[in-house]
């Protein structure tokens, strides 16, 4: 008889109740699954399931995690760079094939389309949802301002156009199934890029932001962080920003991408105390967006920015930054050094702006 280890086990255990899990959910729904029937599908007891999972919650997002696919392939490169109006609709139509049919069974369709109805239905949950969609705006805005386009110019207030409409297709495909096309939808995607948007970066905040505080200060960064845009390794030895936001905080980002000098590499980390709840949705968020992105766009979404989630909070301890929901800071590198640190509301601007004359030089360049 072969011996598991501990680890093992326990890989073992969070397999089953995952498994367990999975039928369950598909078949009375979130609202009306219980944890101890999961256990006993499992064969554990209810114990064994929470010591895996604190909460029901973060059982059911572990699930919906589970079912993404691997990093997604990059899509076929276009002959040509794909037109605004292309890429809306191109992007809907891979959103929109989450969606289940009108056939499908209810419950099992909602597992299906990541569907999160009822689920973040208290205040702290309802701000992580809101802030990562408008991440997710964000990311889509970047991928869409890289297509030919008559008036190249900020693509935000589209992209929350386009998420709006989708997600109100995936809200009807739920509660009214059979009402409406996804190719109409996908359409009237394509005819948003055609809106004059009037689409202007101009936080009314920026010009109160104080100044970020100049230093010098070394650091060793941690190293076996992942670029969810990328699927590559994030390497921290390029002068540029790095960027620390909480999961109430991450509709900062960009205000970092937007004042970054050119050249700058900008690393947005997030950050939360809460990694099997908030830090699961925007991870399940996240990556299905990018799945989205990197199917439509390929090779081509490239964009000035790495996306670090940093479960662990490594990067935020290491840049000496506390880790919290409302977490807002930013620092600015040079030369493997920190050389300007901001903190609070339009810290991401403070230190994208800080003036390089203002920068204390590397020891080389004084001598």
């Amino acid at each position: 008889m072969v011996r598991l280890t501990r680890t093992q086990q326990q890989k073992r255990t969070r397999a089953a109740v995952l498994a367990a899990a999975v039928e369950e959910f598909a078949e009375h729904g979130y609202a009306e699954a219980k944890v101890d029937r999961i256990a006993a599908r499992a064969e554990l007891t209810r114990g064994a399931v929470y010591s895996n999972f604190p909460s029901k919650r973060s059982l059911y997002l572990a699930v919906l995690l589970d079912s993404l696919p691997g990093r997604a392939t990059p899509g076929t490169v276009p002959a040509e760079p794909v037109d605004l109006a292309g890429g809306a609709e191109a992007f809907a139509r891979v959103w929109l094939e989450r969606l289940p049919l009108t056939g499908d069974a209810p419950t099992a369709g909602k597992l299906g389309s990541l569907c999160l109805t009822g689920v973040f239905d208290d205040e702290p949950g309802r701000t992580a949802l809101a802030e990562v969609t408008r991440l997710e705006s964000l990311l889509l805005a970047i991928a869409l301002e890289s297509c030919r386009a008559r008036n190249a110019g900020r693509r935000v207030r589209l992209a929350e156009l386009i998420l709006t409409l989708l997600n109100g297709a995936g809200h009807l495909a739920q509660t009214a199934p059979g009402f409406g096309d996804p190719f109409d939808v996908a359409r009237a995607c394509r005819h948003l890029a055609d809106l004059d948007g009037d689409d202007t970066w101009d936080p009314p905040h920026l010009p109160y932001v104080a100044a970020a505080s100049a230093c010098r200060d070394t650091w060793t960064p941690p190293v076996g962080l992942l670029d969810e845009i990328t699927g590559r390794p994030t390497h921290l030895d390029q002068d540029g920003l790095v960027v620390v936001l909480g999961t109430g905080r991450l509709s900062a980002a960009e205000e970092a991408v937007r004042a970054a000098r050119p050249g700058d590499t900008v690393t947005v980390t997030v950050v939360t105390t809460d990694p099997a709840e908030s830090g699961a949705l925007v991870r399940l968020r996240i990556m299905d967006t990018v799945a989205c992105l990197r199917r439509v766009f390929g090779p081509a979404f490239t964009p000035a920015l790495r996306l670090v989630l940093d479960d662990q909070a490594a990067l935020a301890a290491a840049l000496g930054v506390e880790a919290a929901e409302q977490t807002e800071a930013a620092v600015r590198l040079r030369a493997g050094q920190i050389v300007a640190r901001a903190h609070g509301r339009g810290a991401a601007y403070a230190a994208a702006t800080a003036l390089a004359s203002t920068e204390p030089r590397p020891e080389s360049e004084n001598r």
